[in-house]
């Protein structure tokens, strides 16, 4: 698995892991993201039951284990979060954010220690320390209670299904050319955003926000300009009910 620091600043930094080649071949592949500030850490979308083993081990390599005292599920898909089970017996004491909505089927996948910290449909934000986070509506991107985590300060937006590409774990971290990118992105789109109105209010509120990073949750990181890029690309692509039939 590889583990890349994406930013740093003053009072915290964010963690790049993925692209793990032992994964099973048909388990698909997923992005972890990680801010850690002097004294806690939030793990974002901490993946599914097989990563477990290898996201524990890279972790305490960068950070004692009772630092990590925050969990984020954008929503509750297993390939983000049926992990939970053996998170709860690491991490006792951390809080999970994630929608109310999924609250009943999260806990399917085993938490009795770990509190349930839910996030109401208009998002919330929480501090780890002096460091603001900011847990931003996705509704129906894809899932009916789905929520990104934005960063004002690093400027990094944690995109979730959005912006997602399915590529083997020997792509890049980051997007190269993005042209070529489009159509590694563009089924996966079409076929999982379920509504034009739902995706058009997300770029509305999207555009609103200063972002340098948009990591999505599957693919590759966009940087600067690309942002701009995949939001006009986003926009302009018709994805779920808004397809004809033939399409």
């Amino acid at each position: 698995m590889k583990c890349h620091q994406l930013i740093e600043t003053p009072t915290h930094k964010w963690v790049f892991f993925g692209r793990d080649p032992e994964k099973p071949n048909k388990i698909i592949d997923t992005n972890q993201y990680m801010v850690v500030t002097s004294n806690k850490a939030l793990l974002m979308d901490p993946g599914g039951i097989e990563l477990f083993a290898p996201m524990l081990a890279n972790i305490v390599k960068m950070i004692p284990l009772e630092q990590l005292t925050h969990l984020f599920a954008s929503h509750q898909d297993p390939d983000i979060i049926s992990s939970l089970g053996l998170w709860d017996q690491t991490l006792p004491d951390a809080k999970l954010y994630s929608a109310w909505m999924w609250e009943g089927f999260i806990r399917h996948f085993g938490m009795d220690n770990i509190s349930y910290e839910a996030i109401p449909d208009e998002g919330m934000s929480i501090n780890l320390e002096q460091v603001e986070l900011k847990f931003i509506p996705a509704h129906y991107l894809h899932s009916s209670g789905n929520y990104h985590v934005y960063d004002p300060a690093a400027k990094v937006l944690m995109s979730g299904d959005v912006g997602a590409a399915l590529e083997g774990p020997e792509a890049d971290i980051f997007v190269e050319d993005f042209d070529a990118h489009t159509q590694k992105m563009r089924f996966f789109h079409q076929r999982w955003m379920p509504s034009n109105a739902a995706k058009n209010d997300w770029i509305a509120r999207v555009r609103q926000l200063d972002i340098e990073y948009l990591c999505p949750q599957h693919g590759r990181i966009f940087q600067g300009k690309q942002v701009a890029q995949f939001l006009d690309w986003f926009e302009h692509l018709d994805v779920g009910t808004g397809l004809n039939k033939s399409a």
